[in-house]
């Protein structure tokens, strides 16, 4: 298998994707990424509460307290800053 048959949305190595969502019905979504666990820290935090990153536009979508959309989907907001992700399954420093 060359490198041009794996999709874009494969975990290379140990670096994580620039974006990912929890949501299944986002484009964003990957099970196999999700599954392998991922950190996010946002200004200098460790977050557990984010719904979607990008770390090339600086970005998190965490949901907004309870509210929920028709869907029953969690209502989000976007935060801007810098993002920094990583692997669970691989040993900080």
């Amino acid at each position: 298998m060359t490198e041009t048959d794996i999709p874009a949305t494969a975990p290379q190595g140990d670096t994580p994707p620039d974006r990912l969502a929890v949501n299944a019905s986002s484009p964003y979504f990957n099970m196999d990424v999700l599954k392998r666990g991922i950190g996010i820290r946002f200004k200098d935090r460790v977050r557990t509460d984010v719904e979607e990153y990008c770390i090339s536009e600086g970005w998190i979508r965490v949901a907004a307290g309870k509210a929920r959309d028709r869907h029953g989907n969690p209502l989000t907001i976007k935060l801007s800053g810098p993002v920094e992700a990583w692997f669970e399954d691989v040993k900080q420093g």
